[in-house]
């Protein structure tokens, strides 16, 4: 087995990396890592790929995302405190490699392995080794992979990788027939309490538009744009994802780009932005013209939630963190990294803080199931 590092993944077919990461996870799609390459998107932001292909006999065989950083925006597992004490004590903690989708917090398959392939493991195995190996070469602090699915844990069981918990909050489909159907499954105070969102709206008399894949034009994308662009400027800085990469989305096949948008009369007043999945629905990103109390709960949320139930889709991703989700019907779920630290004895003190740190999320998702939205099973409806 050959492997090999590429500075871009347009220098890959995007038939040959789709046959490896299949239609399973929409984020390490050949249309959404080489478009954020293509476009713009990596610029400025320290990302820089630095992707492991596994060849067997001049077939491409495995994958596993990759990339040289200079910082820790974008990565949603925060890393910053360990940053400071590795530099404290005289080492320096950037650059680093990380294995993630930019700026995207979603679990899924970090690990890319042909399906024709036999032996999963030991293409898993050498990706692995060879990432370890890529760090210790150029005496980088740090190896991390992030938001691995629960699936590919078992491959990360080398002695030296650190397990990381996280949580969000997802919205789950129980086979519902329509948004009633499942507001009937929560209890009487926050059904009441979505209903009123609700029907602000109504009397508000706005308009709601929902566009698919090639439906959306470059002149929706525009007017998001500006949405998004708003909402960073106000909160995050500089927008990490350029106008041309949402265009880009629309010319793709796979993934199934999603615009949720806000009317009121001739004019959009704000834009919600997901990818469809084979049976999730990513909610990315959205913005809004000035502030309308409650849209962005009705957009990201309540019409996302509809979309899924119409869809037959079994889950809503509407990004991380927030726990205004869970009065809105979301439930608690374990998210995963890993970590390899170069320096034996800080190695040690992460792995420490990990431990310790995952009593703490335990702690946390109990409580956040113990005040669900959802009433007990000898509750009225």
């Amino acid at each position: 087995m050959n492997i090999v590092s590429v500075s871009a993944l347009q220098k890959i077919p995007a038939a040959k990396w789709d046959f490896l990461s299949g239609s399973r996870d929409p984020f390490l799609s050949h249309g959404v890592l080489a478009g954020m390459e293509m476009h713009g998107c990596l610029e400025g932001h320290g990302w820089y790929p630095a992707h492991l292909l596994a060849y067997e006999n001049s077939e491409l065989v495995g994958a596993l995302p990759l990339y040289l950083r200079d910082n820790s925006y974008g990565e949603f597992v925060f890393d910053w405190a360990w940053a400071e004490a590795y530099q404290r004590a005289g080492g320096r903690y950037y650059p680093k490699l990380v294995s993630a989708v930019p700026f995207t917090p979603v679990s899924g398959p970090r690990l890319l392995v042909a399906e024709t392939y036999s032996d999963t493991d030991a293409i898993a195995q050498a990706l692995i080794s060879v990432a370890l190996e890529t760090a210790r070469e150029h005496a980088l602090s740090s190896w991390h992979c992030l938001f691995p699915s629960a699936e590919q844990l078992p491959f990360f069981s080398h002695p030296e990788l650190i397990v990381r918990e996280g949580c969000q909050y997802h919205w789950i489909n129980q086979g519902y027939a329509s948004f009633d159907d499942f507001l009937a499954t929560l209890n009487s105070k926050r059904r009441k309490e979505i209903r009123r969102e609700r029907r602000e709206f109504v009397d508000l008399n706005l308009q709601f538009e929902v566009l698919e894949g090639s439906a959306i034009t470059a002149k929706h994308w525009a007017v998001f744009y500006k949405f998004y662009c708003d909402t960073f400027d106000r909160k995050w800085g500089s927008p990490r994802l350029t106008e041309a990469y949402f265009n880009h989305l629309s010319e793709n096949n796979f993934p199934t780009p999603v615009l949720f948008l806000a009317k009121d009369g001739n004019d959009y007043v704000a834009g919600a932005f997901a990818l469809r999945g084979p049976d999730t629905l990513y909610g990315r990103h959205w913005g809004c013209r000035g502030y309308i109390k409650n849209l962005h709960f009705e957009l990201c949320y309540y019409r996302t939630i509809e979309y899924c139930i119409e869809h037959g889709l079994t889950r809503l991703d509407a990004g991380a963190q927030g726990e205004h989700k869970i009065p809105r019907g979301f439930t608690s779920q374990k998210t995963w990294s890993l970590h390899w630290i170069r320096d034996p004895g800080f190695r040690r003190a992460v792995a420490d803080f990990c431990r310790r740190e995952q009593g703490h999320i335990a702690d946390h998702i109990e409580a956040v199931d113990a005040h669900s939205a959802y009433r007990i099973a000898h509750e009225p409806s």
